[in-house]
């Protein structure tokens, strides 16, 4: 997708600050951060929305929530004394912005229910 940002992110055609980066996936800080820690891990592949995901990519989808706690541990908000929030968001009415699926890793300060 030429057009999609995460994918020029993921390129290196975009300058981010990024975190994490394996054969599956890539994290980068949010330039809008709702959170001292707000990290998104992007799949290499370019998948527009959660609809989107198939049953040919359910390890890919897995392995963004595994390196997203691997990352929280890392940056020690996956004790009891911490935690974290991952979410992902479906089109824009639910806040969705870049059309390529990332999921949202959100910590470091006490996160209320409900969000929004």
């Amino acid at each position: 997708m030429s057009d999609c940002l995460f994918c020029k992110i993921r390129d290196g055609l975009i300058p981010a600050k990024v975190v994490y980066r394996d054969d599956v996936c890539v994290a980068f800080e949010d330039i809008n951060p709702q959170a001292p820690t707000h990290l998104l891990f992007i799949p290499h592949k370019h998948i527009p929305t959660v609809n989107d995901i198939t049953t040919e990519d359910q390890a890919l989808v897995g392995h963004l929530f595994t390196s997203a706690a691997k990352v929280a541990r890392e940056r020690g908000h996956a004790d009891a004394n911490n935690g974290y929030r991952v979410v992902m968001n479906t089109h824009a009415h639910a806040g969705q912005t870049v059309f390529h699926i990332h999921l949202h890793l959100l910590a470091g300060r006490p996160l209320g229910w409900p969000p929004g």
